[in-house]
């Protein structure tokens, strides 16, 4: 898919292991930059007006992070605990990810005599709002990306200022609002009010941005009139404590594709929290990014009024949310759907969904038919398609007992697909085409 500016983030999935891999700290940020945001005045020179905020906390056991619990005892923000910065007397940026097991962030920003500040959310997880949204709150919670603006200018050289998560006083479905410190799910943060980031006013810098903009993006959203397919997603499980959290009564199965999706369809999806649920859950959905449409337990907040992929969804909670969906997947490499928590997820709160073509295969579909050259070969190994309109998909190269050596989505085989690294052998090549979605294999040896 092609991403509007906007701040992403990867990680490892492999499955049972994401907890234990996000402690570890394998993952990071991903700045999309475009025309529109360039030609916005925003602040954007990194590391100075523009700052990323990841946002976590980890438990230490002879001074290596360690896993199992939910909630971490110490805050660590970009991976420092008591984390301060210099930020310029101008408006500033920050770009907000909760890269957490499991807690919520309910932000929060007062200066050193207590005042509260009002701040901008300018961003949601799939780029720039509309128009600026003033808040003094901003709940963020796992897999969630929020950037905001922060007017400095009126602050005075020398003066501080503290980003907190007011976590004070939050039901027991808000993740970290539980009142226990120890066990699986206590912390020494749950139920507080703790800094997140330490904010140091310095001197302005040369041709800063001064004032918050009126308007951003010029983004068309979806509403739920606009889809043609609807469906829903059930969580349950949870109880007895210990049992899994599952999507629609059934835990994760890699062989199970649990939708099927026809490509290029707008579809609202809504997921229901049964309200004899135990806890919240963060959603969250692979290759699309979605308007949410609705929320049972209210309306849904100005600050995720635009492009998202993941949400909060609490107990007693539903949630629609309308996309559209324009990527191919097949049942050999599908999307994803899942809670965030990484726990909840490693246990096998996860579907897979698959986008296939509508279009049905005809006498006027392009021929699947091709050869391989030379064959033998020895570096490259060129592809000479029977009809020069079919588009390859995808290719597949593997060993001849079926153990899969190259993925290739979307190759430039036009120059030869690089086969120099393979072992001498006889291989199997798969070919998947775009448009009908067949699937054509030929032999090949490499010298």
């Amino acid at each position: 898919m092609t991403n509007d500016a906007g701040t992403y983030w990867y990680h490892p999935h492999l499955h049972e292991t994401t907890e234990a891999q996000i402690t570890k700290g394998v993952g990071g940020l991903i700045i999309v930059k475009d025309a529109v945001e360039s030609a916005l005045p925003l602040p954007r020179n990194y590391g100075v007006d523009d700052i990323p905020i990841i946002m976590t906390s980890r438990n230490f056991v002879a001074n290596q992070f360690s896993v199992g619990r939910a909630y971490g005892d110490y805050m660590l923000t970009n991976g420092t605990m008591n984390a301060q910065i210099t930020l310029p007397k101008q408006v500033v940026r920050l770009r907000f990810l909760n890269a957490e097991i499991e807690r919520g962030y309910n932000l929060g920003i007062v200066n050193s005599s207590g005042i509260t500040k009002t701040f901008y959310v300018i961003g949601n997880d799939g780029g720039l709002l509309n128009a600026p949204v003033a808040v003094t709150r901003l709940p963020v919670h796992v897999g969630e990306r929020y950037e905001i603006l922060v007017d400095l200018s009126g602050e005075t050289v020398g003066s501080t200022l503290d980003i907190k998560a007011y976590n004070s006083g939050q039901s027991n479905s808000f993740p970290g609002g539980e009142p226990g410190q120890t066990g699986q799910f206590g912390s020494a943060l749950n139920n507080t009010t703790f800094n997140v980031l330490h904010i140091n006013v310095g001197a302005t810098t040369t041709n800063p941005i001064t004032a918050i903009p009126s308007t951003l993006a010029n983004n068309t959203y979806f509403t739920a009139a606009d889809a043609k397919v609807s469906r829903t997603v059930t969580i349950s499980g949870g109880q007895p404590v210990g049992n899994p959290f599952v999507f629609d009564s059934s835990v994760f199965n890699i062989n199970t594709i649990n939708k099927t999706v026809n490509i290029d369809t707008t579809e609202k999806w809504t997921i229901v929290n049964s309200p004899n649920a135990v806890f919240g859950h963060s959603f969250h959905i692979h290759d699309v990014q979605f308007k949410i449409v609705s929320r049972t337990t209210g309306s849904v907040g100005t600050y995720e009024s635009g492009w998202k992929d993941t949400f909060f969804i609490s107990k007693g909670e539903s949630v629609s949310f309308v996309c559209r969906f324009k990527d191919y997947a097949d049942a050999t490499h599908p999307f994803m759907y899942h809670c965030h928590f990484s726990q909840h997820e490693d246990d096998g709160m996860m579907g897979q969904f698959i986008v296939k073509s509508t279009l049905a295969t005809t006498d006027f579909s392009p021929s699947t038919k091709f050869s391989l050259y030379p064959n033998p070969a020895n570096d490259k190994l060129f592809v000479n398609l029977k009809d020069a309109s079919t588009e390859i998909y995808y290719v597949t190269i593997a060993t001849i007992t079926g153990r899969i050596v190259m993925m290739l989505p979307e190759p430039q085989w036009q120059n030869g697909i690089d086969i120099s690294s393979l072992e001498a052998g006889v291989y199997t090549f798969q070919m998947m085409d775009k448009q009908t979605k067949s699937l054509s294999t030929k032999k090949f040896i490499k010298k």
